[in-house]
């Protein structure tokens, strides 16, 4: 194989990578707003907050889809850090809803508003569980932390199998 097919298709497997990554952030993005808009589940703030790791992982892969490869790399190893950061979410979350601690958030630990004071969107509670599957106590934000967890080891396995079949 000539060194220029080596580096084609290299180059080519980094963007297949962030493609594949980007799709990853998107299913998790778009399983969470089924929830919300067809399943009318109501989101906690942490819920929300743990959206965007996802948001910034989908900018992150499609960038990595159209730079060069050294930096379609570097953009792959930034998504595994965001997705690190998102598990840190997600744990604060369950650690929440399990009662071992308070949230961070002063809106998950206000009491709710009086009449008078309606919010313009209505928030569940940081601490009550919610459970996508009735019966199986796995609630989304423990979803979260495990799906975010396997795409960050899964990008991170990526970048150090590909980097011991370049040299």
């Amino acid at each position: 194989m000539t060194m220029t097919r080596m580096v084609v298709r290299r180059g080519r497997s980094t963007r297949q990578a962030g493609m594949v990554v980007a799709l990853a952030a998107i299913f998790a993005l778009g399983i969470a707003y089924f929830a919300e808009f067809l399943l009318h589940m109501v989101p906690c703030p942490l819920c929300y907050i743990e959206r965007w790791p996802y948001r910034i992982v989908v900018v992150l892969g499609l960038s990595a889809v159209v730079v060069p490869q050294r930096f379609g790399r570097v953009l792959l190893g930034l998504a595994v850090l965001v997705m690190l950061g998102d598990v840190a979410i997600a744990f604060v979350h369950v650690g929440t809803e399990q009662h071992w601690w308070k949230s961070p958030l002063p809106e998950c630990n206000a009491p709710p508003p009086g009449f008078g004071a309606m919010p313009l969107r209505p928030s569940a509670s940081c601490d009550s569980p919610v459970y996508l599957i009735p019966g199986l106590p796995i609630s989304f934000a423990t979803m979260d932390l495990l799906y975010a967890l396997t795409v960050a080891l899964a990008i991170g396995t990526y970048l150090r199998v590909s980097q011991w079949r370049d040299r």
